[in-house]
């Protein structure tokens, strides 16, 4: 009777033991629960669903900028500020050594002038004055003739370029106070349009190489330029016509990047395959759309 009675009370024990990894105790005479969680099969790569190419091609186009060689006019605003400062420095300032000889002089021809002055103060010297020094000053510069400068009512007379007497805007000897961007003409479908330099991208190249490649790889190209970065200045999105449009091919998507010209330039072309344009000339070439997106990073330097 004391068997059947320990067995009993001992069950409850072994239960709990044989749930424990590692206690040694079997599960003889229990029955095993089971709960059914279904797991969900690994998926292997080579069973994944490739994704479509996508319809849009991937373009690196270069923004390439010529600074300006020679400083422009000033405006309004600008001459009446600059005047402002020079009068604030002039009242602020010390006299100058030749301010001080100008007044020494002067007190010397009133002493001059006087009853009392001894003429024994000036004999044996040859005196030049401050005034007789601005005198020659004077002189010196009427006969200065300064270099002639292309800017304002100077341009417009055509006095100095050759490339402005023609008005070959391929040429980078014009517009010398202005900053000029390079356009080149590309034939999309059956239409020829002006755009910025730009390739397609290839696998295994970063979009700034793309844009490199876009410059380097024009036709009679010589051109030294610094880019500016690693990431894209701007991106412009559009469609091909419908003639060459497909389903797989939608359009292109362009990431434009920025850089300034060293040295070097493009060799002539019968066809006229580039020019050499500055802000307000742009829109004598690009779509109102695209010169909107090129617009919103183009700096004026």
């Amino acid at each position: 009777m004391a068997a059947p009675v320990r067995r009993v009370l001992l069950r409850p024990l072994r239960r709990i033991l044989t749930q424990i990894p590692g206690s040694g105790v079997a599960s003889s005479g229990c029955r095993q629960l089971s709960v059914g969680l279904r797991v969900p099969a690994v998926q292997k790569p080579n069973d994944a669903v490739l994704e479509s190419p996508s319809p849009w091609r991937l373009l690196g186009a270069v923004f390439v900028q010529r600074l300006a060689v020679i400083s422009r006019d000033r405006s309004s605003i600008e001459k009446d500020f600059a005047e402002l400062l020079k009068q604030t420095e002039l009242e602020r300032s010390l006299l100058a050594d030749h301010e001080l000889r100008l007044l020494e002089d002067a007190e010397r021809v009133s002493r001059k002038q006087e009853e009392d002055y001894d003429s024994d103060e000036d004999s044996g010297q040859d005196i030049v004055t401050a005034q007789d020094l601005e005198d020659t000053w004077d002189q010196k510069l009427r006969q200065f003739k300064p270099a002639q400068r292309l800017t304002g009512s100077i341009q417009k007379q055509l006095l100095n370029s050759e490339a402005d007497k023609k008005a070959d805007r391929t040429c980078l000897e014009r517009c010398l106070e202005d900053s000029l961007v390079l356009l080149v003409k590309e034939k999309i479908g059956s239409e020829d349009v002006w755009l910025l330099p730009q390739v397609q991208w290839e696998n295994g190249e970063t979009l700034r190489e793309t844009a490199e490649r876009a410059l380097t790889t024009l036709t009679g190209n010589s051109i030294k330029a610094t880019f500016l970065g690693n990431a894209p200045c701007g991106v412009y999105k559009y469609k091909f016509p419908k003639d060459v449009r497909t389903e797989s091919c939608v359009g292109a998507k362009v990431f434009f990047f920025k850089a300034l010209l060293g040295s070097g330039d493009l060799a002539p072309n019968k066809k006229g395959g580039h020019v050499w344009v500055s802000k307000t000339e742009l829109q004598d070439y690009l779509k109102p759309q695209y010169l909107e997106q090129v617009g919103r990073f183009m700096v004026d330097l």
